[in-house]
């Protein structure tokens, strides 16, 4: 029998990802790293010869699955509940008070989405269209955690962002289920859930971008096309987090991290893949260089003139929107290469 993993280790990374669940802030970590395992342990139990075989099903492994769960599950929330503090924890795993976005936006699609409503906002003031009377004020860029209501796209409930990350990370579970190729297979579906997840996820930290590079780095070294995605995600998602840095000391420090990394991630990628096409086309190629100038802008440019003190907000809207760009794309060219990819018998073997 082939399957994904070996029985044991599979277990054991479950056990990992569900510790990783219950000790995160992040409600995102509900639909990314749990779902696509436990759909991959599924698919270890029932995969012969790269064909799912029911006959092969085992309910010795669903009952250590369970086991883990209520062991895992014991020994987080256990103390919590006795001490009568698990309201606490469920807050906080699932901020739904704290608002859509963090004070700075994360660059994923609501980003995008509050981009828009925010410069359909200053057309309508302009052309009338709105009454100012009913417009609150700085609503979603007051850096302030808290709910807010959209002026003219419809306002985004958490029920909304449940169904959009639902419904964006069934394709990916759906080709692991159905187009089975092993651990490749299994880490291009934990990436697009993680994906997703931030995409569309309530209140995702801009943090959570992290979990979906560092499994994309696998795939990097395997494909050429996979590490061209590689250097625009990693790119842009580091860039996404210079704000949260925002010290003068800091700055020479972050800029000198992020060059050390990008200059090599460029450099050997290019150098394992140097008999293929190029990493990157044009359009990607500039639209990279063009995180330089944004942030000569945000850092030295911006601080000098006067709309520092009226428009506090717009270093942070500019790399969040800018960032989401590269995100998003990242995220389509990465899936339409899952759903288009063909997979060879030698591959579902493996």
């Amino acid at each position: 029998m082939k399957c994904f993993f070996p029985s044991g280790s599979a277990l054991l990374l479950w056990f990992g990802q569900a510790g990783q669940f219950y000790h995160s802030p992040l409600p995102m970590d509900c639909f990314a790293s749990p779902l696509a395992t436990v759909t991959a342990l599924l698919i270890c139990f029932l995969l012969i010869d790269g064909s799912l075989k029911w006959r092969s099903f085992s309910f010795l492994h669903v009952i250590l699955l369970a086991l883990i769960v209520c062991l895992v599950s014991a020994l987080s929330l256990g103390p919590f509940i006795v001490l009568g503090q698990l309201p606490q924890v469920i807050s906080r795993l699932f901020p739904f008070k704290r608002g859509l976005c963090h004070a700075y936006w994360a660059p994923n699609f609501w980003a995008l989405y509050n981009a828009v409503d925010k410069a359909l906002t200053v057309v309508g003031l302009k052309y009338n269209f709105l009454d100012p009377t009913k417009i609150p004020k700085a609503s979603m860029t007051g850096g302030l955690v808290q709910e807010f209501q959209h002026t003219v796209l419809p306002s985004v409930t958490p029920l909304a962002t449940l169904i959009c990350t639902f419904i964006s990370i069934l394709p990916s579970v759906f080709c692991l289920w159905f187009k089975p190729q092993g651990p490749r297979g299994f880490l291009q579906c934990l990436v697009l859930c993680a994906l997703s997840s931030f995409m569309f996820g309530w209140h995702v930290h801009e943090k959570a971008i992290l979990l979906a590079i560092l499994p994309l780095s696998l795939l990097s070294v395997q494909r050429a096309k996979d590490a061209g995605i590689y250097l625009i995600l990693t790119t842009t998602g580091h860039f996404s987090l210079f704000p949260l840095l925002f010290t003068a000391p800091e700055l020479p420090i972050k800029i000198l991290l992020m060059l050390l990394f990008t200059v090599y991630s460029f450099s050997s990628l290019k150098s394992l893949f140097r008999r293929d096409r190029p990493l990157l086309n044009w359009l990607e190629t500039i639209y990279l260089i063009q995180l330089v100038p944004l942030e000569i802008f945000c850092e030295i440019i911006f601080p000098l003139t006067s709309w520092k003190l009226q428009l506090p907000f717009v270093p942070l809207l500019l790399t969040s929107v800018y960032c989401a760009l590269g995100v998003t794309y990242a995220w389509l060219k990465l899936y339409i290469s899952v759903l288009t990819e063909h997979v060879s018998v030698r591959q579902k073997a493996e």
